[in-house]
């Protein structure tokens, strides 16, 4: 068996038993605020290291290129309160557009 085999052997392991032990933690433990907050603040910081290592990464080196002017389009439209789609469509033409006049 190859390391990459074992390797995700060993993760759908992990990721099975991580997922038995909430199903069978008794209900007090998951009412407290601590453990409520770090369930609502997770999948939030998880999106953003998948943004972060999908606009800065190229391969095994960080670059900046027209996808982190997208980005910063996007947080822009953010903090202007757009829509959504706004937010999507702008940071994609930005990046759409930088890398057309880049060439």
């Amino acid at each position: 068996m190859s390391a990459t085999w074992a390797a995700i052997l060993v993760l759908a392991a992990g990721s099975y038993a991580l997922k038995l032990a909430g199903l069978s933690l008794p209900a007090g433990v998951l009412e407290r605020p601590l453990v409520r907050r770090v369930a609502l603040a997770l999948p939030v910081a998880l999106l953003a290291a998948l943004v972060a290592v999908q606009v800065a990464a190229d391969g095994a080196r960080v670059t900046v290129d027209a996808r982190a002017a997208g980005l910063g389009v996007a947080v822009l439209l953010l903090l202007a309160r757009a829509n959504f789609l706004v937010v999507v469509v702008g940071g994609a033409v930005t990046a759409a557009l930088l890398r057309w006049w880049v060439g």
